[in-house]
């Protein structure tokens, strides 16, 4: 398995530390607001590698932090009137509900800043001890020019940086570029003891100290949006490799961003869409697809057309479901049908073992459904086996790897649809009975633009979906 890694700016070999375990520490959310569904698409693509990497065989300890304690939860909590532990209370539990509607599964640990505050602090004494931290009257700073590999991950170098949105200036520092390790206590701020008198951390400080406190020294794999390389990710290996004197993470892993008219979506320009507004017309499925048709490292532009593009499509994957499973009902005897179920397995793996390919490992879901429909129509009497190996093929690779169906939701889906129709149904046959042709015509009519035929007899109306 290939994966490109953004410190080598190459693909490489995929070759876990420990035979067998993966360990995997991706950038979560600072929980001081909804998510947007831009921070969705990095949140899905992780889960899907994530789901992937178990498909394959490997035991993947799985972290996701989540910040909750930023100058955006006080600023939150300094509009609102309340205190910033009910801020990042509210949207941590809002966090666990948007990521299970969009079928993502919880981490094996969600680390919290607040929870951690030993660990953070001892990692910045340990870097002041070793003189790549000083402290300047209760704030303690990251002395960039003492660590020689700083700016490797992301390529920039320190005589060339320019001070921009993103380097936090004050006037304490020793160099414009030291990054905050320990912010000194604000006068109604939560604040922590430590040896430089009460505080908080910095941001980039807490996802070293809890990826060493889960994970140890080395991870495999840190991931997070493309925006995290610099200066979040290119601090973390700077402030964790000059403590331990050992490589931080092995590989680097970014996800591209999602654009709203050609601007990268995010809170700051105010061009964005919760994860939970698209979610109340979109289902997970769609959205998982609409992310899954495009590599998780390139730019994917957002847009209605788009996401109606890709419930259309899925429409189709659950309408072939539905037939799969009738048939497989009907089926009456177990003789085989001729088809390489092993040759489209073969072929989702490749996709996938080449840096993850979603964008081909779908297109090789959608020929195989094609090549299925073909042998259905062209085989004079199909064996349940051969829809249990459809079912099999489906539930492995589209289901348990991309997310994109859930064949049992589409049973009950199937069943409420069936339901509602013969609620329709009902109400056209008691609007005859009463003569009332108008609303029994509008029925029948709205229900055939939806695709729905019927068929009317003395002993009753059936219908069919086409």
């Amino acid at each position: 398995m290939q994966i490109y890694n953004t410190l080598t700016k190459k693909k490489e070999e995929f070759v876990p530390l420990n035979p067998g375990v993966v360990t995997m520490y991706v950038c979560g959310p600072t929980v001081y607001d909804f998510f947007h569904i831009g921070n969705a698409r990095s949140f899905v693509m992780a889960d899907i590698i994530r789901r992937y990497l178990e498909y394959i065989g490997y035991n993947v300890r799985y972290a996701m932090n989540l910040t909750d304690i930023d100058d955006k939860i006080i600023n939150k909590a300094n509009e609102e009137k309340i205190d910033s532990n009910e801020v990042a209370k509210k949207f941590t539990q809002a966090f666990y509900e948007d990521i299970k509607k969009l079928g993502i599964r919880e981490a094996n640990i969600h680390p919290k800043a607040t929870e951690h505050m030993d660990e953070i602090v001892g990692l910045i004494d340990s870097l002041v001890q070793k003189g790549n931290a000083y402290n300047i009257n209760g704030n303690v700073f990251y002395r960039v020019e003492s660590f020689a590999g700083y700016g490797k991950l992301s390529g920039k170098k320190i005589d060339e940086l320019e001070s921009g949105s993103r380097v936090e200036v004050n006037t304490e520092k020793e160099n414009p570029f030291d990054f905050s390790l320990w912010k000194k206590a604000k006068e109604n701020e939560p604040s922590w003891d430590s040896p430089w008198g009460k505080g908080r951390p910095g941001w980039h400080t807490e996802c070293s100290a809890m990826s060493m406190k889960h994970f140890g020294e080395t991870i495999d794999i840190h991931a997070g949006g493309n925006d995290l390389i610099f200066p979040h990710h290119e601090n973390e290996i700077a402030q964790s490799e000059a403590v331990t004197g050992k490589q931080f993470a092995r590989y680097w892993m970014h996800f591209g961003f999602l654009n709203m008219k050609e601007e990268k979506m995010s809170k700051s320009l105010g061009n964005f869409f919760t994860a939970r507004e698209i979610l109340e017309n979109y289902s997970a499925e769609t959205i998982r697809l609409f992310f899954s048709q495009t590599h998780y490292s390139g730019p994917l532009a957002f847009s209605e057309d788009l996401l109606k593009t890709s419930q259309s499509a899925l429409i189709k994957v659950e309408n072939f479901v539905d037939l799969i499973k009738e048939n497989s009902a009907t089926s009456g005897g177990d003789s085989e049908t001729t088809f390489d179920f092993e040759s489209y397995f073969r072929l989702f793996s490749d996709a996938m073992d080449n840096d993850f390919n979603t964008p081909q490992a779908t297109a090789v879901i959608f020929d195989f459904i094609k090549a299925a429909n073909k042998a259905i129509n062209e085989t004079e009497q199909v064996g349940k086996n051969f829809y249990s190996k459809v079912l099999e093929f489906l539930n492995k690779t589209a289901q348990n790897v991309l997310g994109i169906i859930d064949l049992e939701k589409v049973k009950m889906q199937k069943s409420l649809e069936n339901d509602l129709v013969k609620l329709l149904l009902d109400v056209r046959q008691k609007a005859r009975a009463e003569k009332n042709f108008a609303l029994s015509d509008e029925i029948r009519d709205k229900l055939t633009e939806l695709g729905i035929e019927l068929k009317d007899s003395k002993e009753g109306t059936t219908f069919k979906i086409k």
